[in-house]
């Protein structure tokens, strides 16, 4: 059997107690990088082996784990932070051990978008999330897609790179189009500063920023005939009523 355990995106108290109990009782933890798993687990009194699975060696780890799996083995799948197989290693794995009949649960806790979401202030009863954009190939295709977007788009981004995305998305999205970053998540220095998207790559040009970053996005404005505008005559008619 493979469980999936949700990590803390950056307080370590962000884990529920079972993700605890099913780690201490999982034969091996893969897990990304076993320095920084090595971290929680001794905050946990957590003892188990470590085998190291990430985006450079999963292709080649996961027949062996698989033949493991089917031999019997319980495993727990950790990341560095949040949920395996949102934009971290953990998709090739669930997709073998479905092929192969292999058990596979996925436990409920951290992941970084969903609070970045709730607290920007813009809607979050429709969304896309779009993970990390392409750097180079598709990356001009993917701003054009996005601009037609009318649901709220959540996007991840590393520090280095947030000025040159913000200032693209203006570009593409329109340098009026609301957004929030938001910055170190759960940790000591946690914001989130929300703004037209000129405004906020302006601010980060002056103020590099560290850390983990979440992106959430107003969408388009709907065009008249589509169906999130036919939802909102609907809804003010109702109101009206």
């Amino acid at each position: 059997m493979l469980y999936l355990i949700p990590s803390p995106i950056g307080n370590l108290g962000d884990i529920t107690y079972r993700a605890v109990e099913v780690m201490k009782s999982a034969e091996v933890i893969l897990c990304e990088d076993t320095r920084t798993s090595s971290v929680l687990l001794r905050h946990y009194n957590i003892q188990k082996p470590l085998t190291p699975y990430h985006q450079h060696n999963e292709h080649k780890v996961v027949p062996h784990l698989i033949d493991q799996l089917q031999a019997g083995k319980v495993f727990a799948l950790i990341t560095d932070a949040g949920t395996p197989g949102i934009s971290d290693p953990g998709f090739l794995l669930v997709r073998e051990c479905m092929k192969n009949g292999i058990r596979v649960e996925c436990l409920p806790g951290a992941t970084a978008f969903v609070p970045a979401l709730v607290q920007s202030g813009i809607p979050s009863n429709r969304f896309c999330f779009e993970g990390f954009l392409p750097l180079k190939k598709g990356r001009q295709t993917m701003f054009k897609i996005l601009a037609q977007e009318e649901r709220t788009i959540i996007l991840y981004e590393s520090p280095h790179r947030l000025v040159k995305t913000l200032t693209e998305l203006a570009t593409w999205l329109g340098t009026e189009r609301q957004a929030a970053v938001c910055r170190e998540l759960t940790k000591m220095f946690e914001e989130t500063n929300k703004n037209t998207l000129a405004n906020l790559a302006a601010h980060y040009t002056a103020h590099p920023p560290k850390g983990e970053i979440v992106i959430v996005i107003e969408g388009a404005t709907p065009q008249k005939g589509s169906k999130r505008f036919q939802q909102e005559e609907e809804q003010e008619d109702g109101e009206d009523e």
